[in-house]
């Protein structure tokens, strides 16, 4: 579990991440006002939900939104359930998220949902009473062309279509674009479960090869064993690369030969912890960070890597398929260290990007196969990759600093020819 401490951080931290970009990014510096546009949210939204328990006791759950910018198009974001959900948390995660879109170039802006919850305290039927009940208390903010929401922490295919079910209810019109991530039955996108994954290795791969590497032959340390995270290790080690150390909530564990990542994906499955896979050494959970390896690949929470570990991390080349596992403070170690990290704003951007296809099917009724949707992606993201390593080069900043200001341009650019500023 998170330290609350560093959660609280969380919207300091991306405002400190994007001024570090500005004051780079020349037109920016000159500017203060572009600043202070983008260094808060427009909107925020914060709701009470009473959830009739199995019990038939009511219990109340705070519920967020926040929408940052939508200069380039709709809000956009996925929905977190989480017990240290908070506003500081949602209001970091929508700034990322517009920054997000901007970077890979989609015409969406960023948004964020939380609802202050344990979700595997609840049953089936409670969750779904919270999920519709999330929906009912908000919905007037949201839809098709307004705010556009997606899974994220804790929630799945299942909890969108129900939100997608009690959307369609209220506005009186079956709406399948007013959420996406939704089961194909609910005319979800093919492609979208692995997306985030499938994106990931295609940044580290184009990365790799700007610098002359390959996947095949690195060995690989992974915190975070969800569903991302261990899709993108097994399309890895497909690729030649080997498992060595691996941490879920509960625990993690080492194996210097390789970890069998179906073997790790099958115990998830039955709700086991990466702790009860036998051939390998047990570890606590956020040792793994501080493991010898090529590349590390924090995929957990925000704020794993601080001022207090930082100086311990041996890896050679950090990829962020969390959304912002690095504080501000040990980035700047990082740079120092010379540790080069492929930040999350491009490096996880795979679930966003699918997300805006399965928008673009919903709102032309016509769908693709997923050969189709892995040809888009692959596109997409071999642009955004070199735009990134060109503007690093450019300016002679990291990448994340290069990630904010390709990103800044094109959001200034759209609010400059919209009059914005």
């Amino acid at each position: 579990m998170q330290d609350s401490t560093h959660i609280q951080d969380a919207f300091e931290n991306a405002q400190k991440q994007i001024r570090k970009a500005c004051d780079l990014y020349d037109s920016c510096r000159l500017d203060q006002n572009k600043y202070e546009v983008i260094s808060q949210p427009k909107r925020i939204i914060e709701v009470n939900i009473p959830v009739r328990m199995d019990d038939g006791n009511i219990k109340m759950f705070n519920g967020f939104r926040s929408q940052h910018n939508d200069a380039r198009g709709p809000f956009k974001g996925g929905i977190r359930f989480h017990q240290d959900v908070n506003r500081s948390e949602v209001k970091a995660l929508s700034m990322w998220m517009s920054f997000k879109c901007a970077v890979i170039d989609i015409p969406l802006g960023g948004g964020k949902w939380g609802i202050t919850v344990n979700p595997k305290e609840l049953s089936e039927g409670e969750l779904e009473r919270l999920s519709r009940g999330y929906v009912r208390a908000i919905y007037k903010y949201i839809g098709p062309e307004t705010d556009v929401p997606a899974p994220d922490v804790n929630t799945n295919p299942k909890i969108m279509a129900w939100m997608m079910d009690e959307y369609s209810m209220l506005v009186g019109k079956y709406s399948p674009g007013s959420f996406t991530g939704k089961p194909l039955t609910s005319w979800g996108s093919k492609g979208r479960g692995a997306a985030t994954a499938q994106w990931g290795v295609y940044v580290l791969q184009k990365i790799l090869e700007l610098r002359g590497e390959e996947i095949k032959g690195k060995t690989i340390c992974l915190q975070g064993a969800g569903n991302a995270g261990l899709t993108m290790a097994g399309l890895m080690v497909d690729l030649g690369a080997t498992v060595v150390w691996l941490s879920d909530s509960r625990g993690g564990i080492y194996n210097k030969e390789w970890i069998d990542i179906a073997k790790i994906s099958e115990i998830k499955k039955n709700r086991g912890a990466v702790g009860d896979y036998k051939d390998a050494q047990t570890l606590w959970g956020k040792e793994v960070l501080e493991q010898e390896c090529d590349i590390l690949i924090p995929a957990a929470l925000e704020n794993q890597i601080t001022q207090d570990n930082v100086k311990n991390i041996k890896a050679n080349l950090i990829l962020e398929l969390a959304n912002g596992p690095i504080t501000p403070e040990a980035d700047k170690v990082l740079e120092e260290m010379k540790i080069d990290v492929i930040p999350d704003i491009l490096a996880n951007a795979g679930g966003v990007m699918v997300s805006y296809f399965e928008q673009v099917q919903n709102n032309l009724n016509f769908y693709w196969e997923e050969e189709e949707v892995d040809a888009k992606l692959h596109k997409k993201i071999t642009a955004a990759a070199c735009s990134v390593a060109e503007t690093a080069t450019e300016y002679k900043t990291t990448y994340r600093a290069a990630a904010y200001i390709v990103a800044m341009k094109r959001i200034f650019d759209a609010m400059s020819d919209r009059g914005e500023v």
